[in-house]
C-alpha cells in the first residue's frame, strides 16, 4: 500500500477541563475533541447517551403517514410483503420489519432479491409474483429509493408500496448545474436522504430505519412496546457492516448491541457466536464487521440471502447449528474466492492501469458477490477509487466500487450515467450494470472527468497524541475504552513515538505471521508489542536497515535500528495479570537525531 502521511490533530481546548469535569485522562478528552466532540452535552452524550437520546421516528418524512397506512392494512387483514436487500444490512432490516409485523397482528410474508438473478434491490420479477400471490401491501427495507419500474409497476396493480431506506436519492442535474431529485412514485417515501427529511442525523442504516419504523408504528397502533432494546443487537450488526459512520446515535445502538449480543434469545445469533468462538467474550465492533457480519453476508454472496434470514428465524438452538455450520462453510469458501480475485485485480492493475488515477478492474470470471470486497481490498492496495466489474447472468456486466475521501462515487456514476443501465450507492461505495461494450468506454471517461490531486490520493494517518510508550498505563488504557465502539467517524485513536530501538523480535503462530518485539525508548523504558504482520514488517526493516541489522534484531542482539512508531495501547490478560501492550499502526525509518 502506499505510504501514508502522517498528520497532526490541531485542535485546541481546555483538554485538563475536560478530563476533570468527566473524570477521564486529559489524553481521552483530547482524542474526544480531535473528533468533534467538544461540548459539556456532546461529550456527555458521547460517554453516556442510552437509547432514550435518540431521534423520534416521526421527525422523518412520510414516516407518520407511511404507520398510518400500516396499521390501516395490518386491521383490514391485508396481505402484506417484505422485499429487501440481500447483504447484512438487508438481513437484518427484514428480520425486523418482519418480527415486528407478526407480532403486530400482520398477515406478511418477505422476499430477498437473487444477487446473480436480480441484482440489488425490488425488480419488476418480484411485483409480478407478488400480484399472483395476491399481496396488497409491499414495504421495501434497505432498497427502493431508485426503483421506479418496479414501484410503476406495483402501483399500475393497484398495490400499496411504503419505501424505508437510507440511500441517495436520484437526481437529474440541469444545465446551470442545479439538482431536481426525482421521487419514486410510492405511497410513502422514509429514507433520511431526502433532501425535505427533516430528521436531524443522516447516517442511519436501512435497519435503523426499519427499526424506526416499528418503533413508529407501535405507537400509531397503541401496542406496547415491549422492551427498550428489543431489536438493537440487530441494528448494531447492520450499523457496522453497512460502514455507518459510529456518531450520533449510531454509537448508542452499536454500544448497546455489544452489551445485548452475548445475551441474545436469538438462536441463530447463538450458533454463530459459538462457532466462532465468542460466547461469553468481550465483543467489539471487529466482531460485528469481519467474524459475524461477514458469515451472514456470505449467504447472499454464495447462494442466497434467504438462507442468512432463516438462520435468525431458527426455531432451536440444534436446527440454528445446522444453519450456522453451512453459513460458516460458505464464509470460508468466500474468504479462498475474495483473496484469488484480489491477487488478479491487483496484477491487472499493476500491467495495464497502474498511471489512472480512478481504477477499473474487468474480472470476467469473478463471482459477482465479491466485486465489491475485492474493490475494497484493491482501494487498500493502491489508494485509489475502485470499480470492479464481472460478467452478469444476463450477458451484460456488473460492477461494484468502493472510493476514497475525496471522491464521490455516486456522485461519479451520475456523470456516466449515459453509459449504465442501473446505479445506486452513495459517497464511498455503489453498484452499477453497463453493457460490456462499454466498459473500456466508462474506464476513460471516468478517467477523463477525475479532478482528483496528489494529495487526495495519499492516505493519510492523524495522530491524536504524540506521546511516549511510557505514558501508556493501565488506566489510560480503560479510559480510551470509553471511547469505544471504534469505526467510521470515531477511529481507532493512534499516538506516536519517535525514534524507537528495537531491543528484540521474534515471529510466533502457525506460519510465523505474527512479530512480538521489545520496543526501547529514550529514557530505556521498554514496551511490548505485537504486530499481526511480520513480514511487512521484516521486509521494511530489511529496506530500511538492512540484512544484517534485520537478523540481529530477530536474534535479540545489538543493532542500528531506530523507527517511528504510530501505535495504540491495550491490555494484555495473560495467567491472571494484567500488563501494557502496543499495537503497532504504521512505522517509519526515523530520521530525527537524538537530542
Amino acid at each position: 500500500m502506499k505510504e501514508a502521511e502522517w498528520r497532526m490533530h490541531a485542535v485546541r481546548a481546555d483538554f485538563n477541563g475536560i478530563a476533570k469535569e468527566f473524570h477521564i485522562d486529559p489524553v481521552a478528552a483530547r482524542v474526544m475533541v480531535n473528533r468533534g466532540v467538544s461540548t459539556p452535552d456532546a461529550i456527555r452524550q458521547f460517554l453516556n447517551g442510552t437509547l432514550s437520546d435518540v431521534g423520534d421516528p416521526t421527525l422523518m418524512a412520510d414516516m407518520t403517514k407511511a404507520v398510518k397506512i400500516m396499521a390501516a392494512k395490518i386491521r383490514e387483514g391485508k396481505k402484506i410483503r417484505i422485499i429487501s436487500d440481500y447483504d447484512v444490512d438487508g438481513v437484518m432490516s427484514n428480520y425486523i420489519l418482519l418480527m415486528g409485523l407478526r407480532e403486530a397482528g400482520a398477515d406478511v410474508s418477505y422476499e430477498i432479491p437473487d444477487r446473480k438473478l436480480d441484482g440489488y434491490g425490488i425488480n419488476e420479477r418480484m411485483i409480478e409474483d407478488a400480484h399472483a400471490d395476491g399481496i396488497d401491501t409491499i414495504i421495501t427495507c434497505d432498497n427502493g429509493i431508485a426503483a421506479f419500474p418496479a414501484i410503476e409497476l406495483g402501483k399500475s396493480y393497484g398495490m400499496t408500496v411504503i419505501v424505508t431506506d437510507h440511500h441517495e436519492v436520484p437526481y437529474e442535474t440541469d444545465d446551470a448545474g442545479e439538482r431536481k431529485y426525482l421521487m419514486v412514485p410510492a405511497d410513502a417515501v422514509v429514507d433520511i436522504k431526502r433532501p425535505d427529511c427533516p430528521y436531524p442525523y443522516k447516517e442511519l442504516c436501512g435497519a435503523a430505519v426499519a427499526y424506526k419504523f416499528i418503533r413508529a408504528l407501535y405507537a400509531e397502533m397503541g401496542l406496547a412496546w415491549p422492551d427498550e432494546k428489543k431489536y438493537i443487537e440487530y441494528v448494531a450488526i447492520a450499523t457496522v457492516c453497512d460502514v455507518m459512520a459510529l456518531t450520533g446515535e449510531n454509537r448508542i445502538y452499536v454500544r448497546e448491541g455489544l452489551k445485548l449480543l452475548p445475551l441474545t434469545e436469538n438462536h441463530g445469533l447463538q450458533a454463530l457466536l459459538s462457532l466462532n468462538g465468542l460466547e461469553k467474550k468481550k465483543l467489539s465492533a471487529y466482531h460485528l464487521g469481519f467474524v459475524i457480519g461477514p458469515c451472514i453476508n456470505a449467504t447472499g454472496r454464495l447462494e442466497s440471502a434467504k438462507e442468512g434470514l432463516a438462520l435468525l428465524l431458527s426455531e432451536t438452538r440444534e436446527e440454528a447449528l445446522a444453519k450456522a455450520e453451512k453459513v460458516v462453510e460458505l464464509n470460508t469458501e468466500r474468504k479462498d474466492m475474495t483473496k484469488a480475485g484480489t491477487e488478479e485485480a491487483i496484477a491487472q492493475v499493476e500491467q495495464m492501469h497502474a498511471s489512472d488515477h480512478v481504477l477499473v478492474v474487468y474480472l470476467p470470471k469473478l463471482h459477482e458477490s465479491l466485486a465489491g470486497i475485492v474493490a475494497g481490498r484493491v482501494r487498500e492496495a493502491f489508494y485509489k477509487p475502485v470499480f470492479v466489474i464481472t460478467d452478469a447472468e444476463d450477458g451484460g456486466a456488473k460492477g461494484s466500487g468502493r472510493s476514497i475521501e475525496g471522491y464521490h462515487m455516486y456522485d461519479a456514476l451520475t456523470e456516466v450515467s449515459h453509459l449504465l443501465t442501473k446505479f445506486g450507492g452513495h459517497e464511498l461505495a455503489a453498484g452499477f450494470s453497463l453493457p460490456r461494450e462499454k466498459i473500456d468506454e466508462f474506464r476513460r471517461e471516468l478517467n477523463a472527468r477525475e479532478h482528483l490531486t496528489e494529495q487526495d490520493l495519499t492516505p493519510v494517518k492523524k495522530i491524536d497524541v504524540p506521546m511516549p510508550t511510557s505514558y501508556a498505563s493501565i488506566a489510560l488504557v480503560r479510559d480510551l475504552e470509553k471511547l469505544a465502539p471504534f469505526g467510521k467517524g470515531n477511529e481507532k485513536p493512534l499516538f506516536g513515538e519517535l525514534r524507537l530501538g528495537i531491543r528484540s523480535a521474534s515471529t510466533f503462530g502457525k506460519e510465523g505471521q505474527f512479530i512480538r518485539m521489545k520496543f526501547v525508548g529514550a529514557e530505556g523504558f521498554t514496551a511490548e508489542a505485537v504486530d499481526f504482520d511480520a513480514k511487512s514488517f521484516i521486509e521494511r526493516i530489511k529496506m530500511w536497515f538492512g540484512e544484517e541489522d534485520c537478523d540481529k534484531m530477530l536474534r535479540g542482539l545489538p543493532n542500528g535500528i531506530k523507527i517511528d512508531i504510530l501505535y495504540y495501547p491495550e491490555i494484555n490478560s495473560y495467567g491472571g495479570r494484567e500488563s501494557v501492550q502496543i499495537r503497532p499502526a504504521d512505522y517509519r525509518k526515523s530520521d530525527t537525531e537524538a537530542q
